[in-house]
């Protein structure tokens, strides 16, 4: 006999339907259903709508039905997902924090032992099983705010066992949580102080020695690299990146954050998304939203540097596609909550609640190639938060002081305020 839950009635459902991939999206166009409900069967939507009309279609079934009575106002929306995020590291970095803000420069911070060399001299001193519990921890966090799917950079290790010691932490953490984690191979991160190549043989060396067992051992199917002064250019990337696609790696970059370049190398390799943009120009806003490339955009680093905003309403207006990350690390992003970036982003660039809401799932889950969530409609995992009040405007308005009641992931109850 199969098992069916049944969760209703909720105020206002908000499934995303019917809203394009690209472009812009406007708030009368969330299609939103009122006294509805969910049911799942096998981790999966079974069918959304009136919660009367399902109830009537359960008791026709010949199946277990587990009913789960709301007695409060709710707002259902998809769980939330965050497609860039470097939780993965040990130390903190909160002098570089004092010392940016006092007004030092990134030059003078690194030359006084701070920087990403920093967190990768912590990292690499912090034990695999110590790396594994701080992302635990950092995910299960994340996960009662909301986002049930998280990605994951390496980038701290910058050499072949280093950078395996934090994947395999992050597969153990995977298999510790009850959110989904997306591991992506960030080794191109910087070319490593203690590397006695170029950027070229660097990267070279970690194709060749990494590649093959990110595959062999299942860690990870995604490659990302920093194209920056300080780090790559594009001339160093490109065979980097064309041999991880004659593998079978999906490709990711970390583009335009200080200098434009990267967003042009992105598209030419057809990469999955290009992640930051705050210095992209009218030319690389045009180049990125004729292509397919999902634009992410990372506030808190914007926040946290205190540098422009990814120009997220001209990339929209222009028919690019807009997904929104934290790009929680701890350096540049240290604060690690997505919902109260995404409604500063939305306030600085006059972005719709729809446009918020879609760059934090189902566009979100296309920087990820992810299709089986993002969007309540059947056959998508059942990933669902629940706010309790009576109006989804409630959820933005309040600028992330407004967590969820209950958290869902393949349609079990994980997180619920009233426990």
């Amino acid at each position: 006999m199969e098992k069916y839950k049944l969760i209703g009635p909720i105020t206002q459902l908000i499934g995303l339907e019917k809203l394009s991939l690209k472009g812009s999206v406007k708030d009368e166009n969330l299609n939103l259903i009122e006294n509805a409900g969910i049911l799942i069967r096998n981790h999966k939507i079974d069918a959304i709508g009136s919660y009367s009309e399902l109830k009537e279609k359960v008791t026709a079934l010949n199946a277990k039905v587990v009913m789960v009575e709301l007695k409060a106002n709710h707002v259902c929306v998809p769980g939330f997902i965050d497609a860039h995020t470097h939780i993965c590291f040990a130390g903190s970095r909160a002098r570089d924090y004092a010392m940016r803000n006092a007004g030092k420069s990134y030059l003078e911070i690194a030359e006084a032992g701070g920087g990403i060399w920093d967190t990768v001299m912590q990292t690499r001193n912090a034990t695999q099983e110590e790396l594994s519990h701080n992302v635990i921890k950092r995910a299960n966090l994340l996960l009662k705010k909301g986002i049930t799917t998280i990605e994951v950079k390496s980038g701290y290790g910058l050499s072949t066992p280093e950078e395996l010691k934090m994947l395999r932490a992050i597969k153990n953490a995977n298999l510790n949580t009850e959110a989904d984690l997306i591991a992506t191979c960030l080794a191109g991160h910087m070319l490593p102080k203690d590397y006695e190549g170029d950027h070229q043989s660097y990267l070279e060396h970690i194709s060749n020695t990494l590649f093959p067992i990110l595959k062999e051992e299942n860690l990870s199917n995604r490659i990302d690299a920093f194209i920056e002064k300080s780090a790559f250019m594009p001339s160093d990337i490109y065979p980097y990146f064309r041999k991880a696609k004659a593998m079978e790696f999906d490709i990711t970059v970390h583009a335009d954050q200080f200098s434009t370049g990267g967003s042009e190398v992105a598209v030419n390799i057809n990469a999955i998304s290009a992640d930051h943009l705050e210095a992209s120009t009218e030319d690389e806003i045009e180049m990125i939203a004729k292509s397919n490339v999902v634009a992410v955009a990372l506030p808190g680093a914007s926040i946290g540097l205190g540098c422009n905003f990814t120009p997220a309403r001209k990339i929209l207006d222009a028919g690019g596609i807009v997904a929104i990350a934290s790009d929680w690390n701890p350096g540049s992003a240290p604060m690690g909550d997505l919902l109260t970036q995404a409604t500063i982003l939305g306030t600085f660039e006059k972005l719709s609640n729809a446009e918020i809401l879609a760059g934090i799932t189902y566009r979100a889950a296309a920087a990820l190639n992810l299709s089986d969530r993002g969007r309540l409609v059947p056959d998508m995992l059942a990933d669902f938060n629940l706010f309790e009040t009576d109006h989804y405007n409630e959820i933005f308005y309040h600028q992330g002081k407004l967590t969820p009641a209950q958290v869902w992931k393949k349609g079990e109850l994980i997180y619920s305020t009233h426990r």
